[in-house]
């Protein structure tokens, strides 16, 4: 791998974007390293995914310009289509995914950290959908999720006019979960990651199947999900092992993801 790095540490890995001299700006040499990646993650073992990028000033910067400027219509479809199956992906990875968001995430990053559960931010970290002042829209899900992630109008404003917000009106958005400086953003990021890897890994994937299936159907469509996957979780080792400890007042043993 050229730009990305990965390392597991227990049961949570970090995934780095590391081309800090763009920026970390994605092209599609990128986005095959960060898909090939996100393949071979051991899901028997990895609970929980940080991604951010390499440095202190970006999380990822946008898409490579230099390699959108010379695309056809056709390129532009296909180059919007590979960023899309890969972010969608993240989405919809089993295990939950945090976004460690250290700098500038604007166009590709700002729509990277959108496809990630939860966001953390950086004091320094600014979001943006500056595609406009560039004659495109936004191509890899930014028109799609940043309107259903903060209020339609405030993102219309940011999509249209190429706004940019920086980290404490993203948490005032809800666009991001919490702010931190640049050297505390990381660990916490690790020790939510920890916390989320203590508990059930079964019942916390069927939780991300559960919420993401659900805004996409009706509430009664919704509920019929929740009830199967809450169904699910039953008979499992863990669901028995960590009821029989509740119900003893003991600590749970660890538990095994079966």
């Amino acid at each position: 791998m050229n730009f990305i790095q990965y390392e597991q540490k227990d049961a949570v890995a970090v995934l780095t974007i590391s081309r800090e001299k763009a920026l970390n700006a994605l092209n599609s040499e990128v986005l095959t390293e960060m898909e090939s990646t996100i393949d071979a993650i051991d899901l028997e073992t990895v609970r929980c995914l940080i991604i951010t990028g390499a440095g202190q000033k970006s999380f990822v910067a946008g898409a490579d310009i230099g390699e959108m400027s010379t695309l056809s219509k056709a390129d532009g479809e296909a180059f919007g289509k590979k960023g899309n199956d890969v972010f969608r992906k993240i989405e919809t990875l089993p295990i939950p995914v945090i976004a460690a968001v250290n700098g500038f995430a604007l166009g590709g990053g700002c729509e990277l950290s959108m496809s990630c559960d939860i966001r953390l931010a950086a004091e320094n970290a600014v979001f943006g959908q500056p595609e406009t002042g560039l004659g495109i829209t936004p191509g890899f899900g930014g028109t799609q999720r940043l309107a259903r992630l903060i209020p339609v109008g405030k993102a219309k404003e940011m999509i249209y006019a190429g706004t940019k917000i920086k980290a404490d009106e993203a948490l005032a958005l809800g666009l991001v979960n919490a702010v931190y400086s640049s050297e505390e953003l990381l660990p916490a990021a690790e020790k939510l990651a920890g916390k989320i890897a203590r508990n059930a890994p079964i019942a916390v994937r069927a939780c991300k199947k559960a919420v993401n299936d659900g805004l996409e159907a009706s509430m009664d469509e919704a509920l019929v999900i929740e009830e199967k996957l809450f169904g699910s979780c039953f008979e499992t080792e863990d669901q028995i092992n960590g009821m029989k400890a509740f119900l003893a007042k003991e600590k749970p043993a660890p538990f095994v993801n079966r």
